[in-house]
């Protein structure tokens, strides 16, 4: 089957943006998609933004495992602090609609 995507939210520390100023947008790409080949993944896209975060990776994983091990590597060099979303496909959210689940709401 399909391997599960993530997004990789980064926002750049001072030492990091730093360095961004220094190598340039096209060279941080390329880092990023070698660091998600590493773990098996394939990258599928990676833009830079204005708002909350410095950029967003689109990738492909094998698993959140992978996921974790590329936050992590990212985020202990200190130039940069991440968060991963896992993302779930329309499909899989027709799986999980149709699953019945016994809950009920606090205080009923």
């Amino acid at each position: 089957g399909t391997m599960p995507k993530f997004l990789l939210e980064a926002k750049f520390t001072p030492e990091g943006l730093r360095g961004l100023q220094h190598d340039g947008g096209t060279a941080r790409e390329q880092v990023v998609k070698r660091a998600v080949a590493s773990l098996g993944g394939q990258m599928e896209s990676f833009h830079f933004a204005l708002g909350e975060h410095d950029s967003y990776t689109l990738m492909d994983l094998p698993d959140k495992e992978a996921a974790a091990a590329l936050s992590l590597a990212v985020s202990a060099t200190g130039a940069v602090v991440t968060q991963v979303v896992a993302l779930l496909t329309p499909a899989e959210v027709d799986a999980v609609v149709q699953r019945s689940i016994d809950y009920t709401q606090p205080g009923a």
